[in-house]
């Protein structure tokens, strides 16, 4: 069943894909379509007309009411401490707890879809090459964040059955673009430094999405009816190894990439012993999506392809307009 967009919830509207998500459904929607959901009940710009603060939705159900499609970005993916005992309690109160609670308040409030960016480590942390995680894998998480966006999955699914609410659930693997931040922003900065790195013997493959590859999929999730109740990976739809990207960084840069050879083992140890083990994990481990589902079920295909996008990453960091 179609759902004729009355108006949007979303949360997460502050956040690196939320701007820009806002910004794309602007241009689908009137203003008046979007309200945003915040702990500070502040609008994140001028993409959205209304604002509800987190601990006042209970009491702004009549607002609610004019919604049938809620899109929950907001969520915590770091603690300080990750390793303490008590990290997993944090990610489920945010996690999990925050997410059943907004979905109760769309069922009372007549909410019919709930679109659930949810992440690639529901799946795991890693693949053999061409060997891609699937979305209708048996979850594997290796961390508390994975752990709590896997209940969070489970839990909405289950209300989903009990309510009626169409829940679909979208998991992507690295996005970037403009405005990216974390280990993508560093490969950055190292390439256009012209940094020689020790990674031309690194042999892996991984997915990423750009965010208007994402964006993309968000918008078509909101009402198209074999969306329901599914779960979708999400990449670019294509794969590249560590060097590749580097050098493809390089490129757009308009330089050549420095990669030198150096055993990939003597790279993990040591970066072990710097306590990197994850960063090091990442950038010589293969992580891989197969995202047939979501291209023959949603009739869809990433529009952006990922020259283009690194290219629109590159000249946002050129220009000056991201951190370094």
């Amino acid at each position: 069943m179609e759902h004729p967009v009355k108006n949007v919830i979303l949360t997460g509207g502050s956040g690196f894909i939320g701007r820009r998500l806002l910004d794309v459904m602007s241009r689908h929607w009137s203003r008046d379509n979007v309200i945003e959901v915040s702990r500070s009940g502040r609008n994140s710009g001028e993409n959205s007309n209304h604002c509800v603060q987190w601990d006042s939705l209970q009491e702004e159900l009549g607002l609610l009411a004019d919604a049938n499609v809620i899109i929950h970005l907001a969520g915590l993916a770091h603690v300080l401490k990750d390793a303490a005992s008590d990290a997993f309690a944090e990610y489920y109160q945010v996690n999990v707890e925050r997410t059943l609670e907004l979905a109760k308040i769309g069922v009372e409030a007549g909410v019919q879809r709930f679109v659930y960016v949810s992440s690639i480590k529901v799946n795991g942390e890693q693949t053999l090459p061409d060997s891609p995680f699937h979305a209708d894998d048996v979850p594997a998480p290796e961390d508390a964040y994975g752990q709590s966006k896997m209940e969070a999955e489970e839990a909405l699914k289950a209300l989903g059955r009990e309510t009626g609410m169409e829940i679909v659930i979208i998991r992507p693997v690295l996005v970037y673009g403009p405005g990216v931040k974390g280990n993508f922003r560093a490969l950055l900065s190292w390439v256009k430094k012209g940094l020689p790195l020790p990674l031309a013997s690194v042999d892996n493959r991984r997915s990423f999405v750009a965010i208007d590859n994402l964006v993309d999929l968000l918008v078509t999730c909101v009402d198209h009816p074999a969306a329901a109740n599914q779960t979708f990976l999400v990449s670019d739809g294509e794969d590249l190894s560590t060097p590749d990207l580097l050098r493809r960084l390089a490129s757009t840069y308009g330089q050549r990439g420095r990669l030198f050879p150096f055993p990939v083992g003597v790279l993990r140890w040591m970066a072990a012993l710097a306590g990197k083990r994850g960063a090091m994990k990442r950038l010589t481990g293969s992580l891989q999506v197969d995202m047939t589902k979501t291209q023959e079920l949603l009739d869809w295909t990433p529009p952006v392809s990922v020259d283009d996008a690194l290219k629109a990453v590159v000249q946002e960091n050129r220009d000056g307009t991201g951190s370094s």
